[in-house]
């Protein structure tokens, strides 16, 4: 939760990353509004507000508070406008309001805004200041911390991109009352992941604490942000560009991007891929002979009490296979997958029987 210091607001975490640059992470509940967060994050330039018609219109008010001095450039909702098309849109929407490189670009919305935002940030004149408000559970617990940007190709999710961390993150749990339950639901995917991936305990504390997570109770809803953060940051910082142990933050995702390609990025929602991912990759875990069956049925179990999908539409395998390819978890030819050996612990592997992958892909 956010600390407080006298008058000034103290961040929850911080993201310390060897090189010395610090990504300061807050985390509480109905403060957004609070004005010594523009004193804390000190946004005395030049504003880009990157959103959603939806986000801005609940929203919206956060920036002008924080931000008086603003421009508001909305993008489409859904990962198919995460794209260059709309990314070279907001390009040119700065370009016409003479945005300099003494500005800041806030992203203020779910995944997609803040990976858009984000890769905007990087490259626009070289790189400017990027303060992310995610206002989805995945977003709060993801995609907003540790610096990944990008953009999606047709061949793939998340292709064209880069690392750029950003100076503040925003996150108010209380924003996460006014999702729909499929919005809300997906980003809990990303929270079990962790559970597998690094704390046997908080993949044990979510297995017994179901109901109050989906009933969005206040302190169970702090609780898991909070941890998921701070597992992300714990990783992120050994690790920014992923050489070694931050490919364990890819459990499912490499089932999981694949068939995002593979529905045209409209008929799974990319925590819904990721459920799906994890059940699929525990499988092939199982085939291998890493893991035993009764960790690969807890993590499907948790899948389902949890709402979320467990089996792929109907998709062609082959094309499966294609798209893995152009995975950015293959190294020099070899794809490879971050499977489970037991709750809270992972291995990153290419040395698996391919016959066992396509087995998996074909249940």
């Amino acid at each position: 939760m956010v600390s407080l210091d006298g008058q000034t607001l103290i961040p929850s975490l911080s993201l310390d990353l060897p090189d010395g640059r610090t990504s300061e992470i807050y985390i509480g509940s109905g403060y957004l509004g609070d004005p010594r967060l523009s004193a804390a994050i000190a946004l005395n330039t030049r504003v880009a507000a990157i959103s959603n018609e939806r986000v801005a219109s609940l929203y919206g008010d956060i920036v002008d508070r924080l931000a008086p001095n603003h421009e508001t450039i909305l993008i489409g909702d859904g990962e198919q406008y995460k794209s260059l098309e709309t990314y070279s849109e907001v390009i040119d929407q700065l370009i016409e309001h003479r945005f300099n490189r003494d500005g800041a670009i806030i992203a203020l919305g779910g995944g997609v805004v803040g990976d858009l935002a984000g890769f905007v940030a990087a490259t626009y004149q070289r790189g400017v200041r990027l303060v992310q408000i995610p206002t989805t559970l995945l977003a709060q617990v993801d995609s907003a911390i540790g610096g990944k940007t990008a953009v999606n190709h047709s061949t793939g999710k998340n292709l064209i991109g880069a690392f750029y961390q950003p100076e503040t993150v925003l996150i108010d749990t209380d924003v996460l009352s006014s999702l729909p339950d499929h919005v809300f639901i997906e980003g809990l995917a990303e929270v079990i992941k962790y559970g597998v991936i690094y704390d046997a305990a908080f993949f044990e504390w979510l297995e017994d604490n179901t109901q109050s997570v989906l009933a969005r109770e206040p302190e169970a809803l702090q609780f898991i942000v909070r941890r998921s953060c701070e597992i992300k940051a714990e990783v992120v910082a050994s690790d920014e560009r992923e050489q070694n142990q931050r490919a364990i933050l890819n459990f499912g995702h490499t089932v999981a991007h694949a068939l995002e390609a593979e529905t045209q990025y409209g008929e799974l929602r990319h925590g819904q891929a990721v459920s799906i991912g994890m059940v699929m990759e525990s499988d092939l875990a199982c085939r291998e002979n890493l893991c035993d069956t009764q960790t690969a049925q807890r993590i499907r179990n948790i899948v389902e009490a949890y709402r979320l999908p467990h089996t792929a539409p109907e998709v062609d395998v082959a094309r499966l296979l294609d798209s893995m390819a152009m995975d950015k978890k293959v190294v020099e030819g070899e794809l490879r997958f971050v499977l489970p050996r037991a709750i809270g612990s992972v291995v990153v592997t290419g040395g698996f029987d391919q016959e066992n992958l396509e087995a998996t892909l074909n249940t």
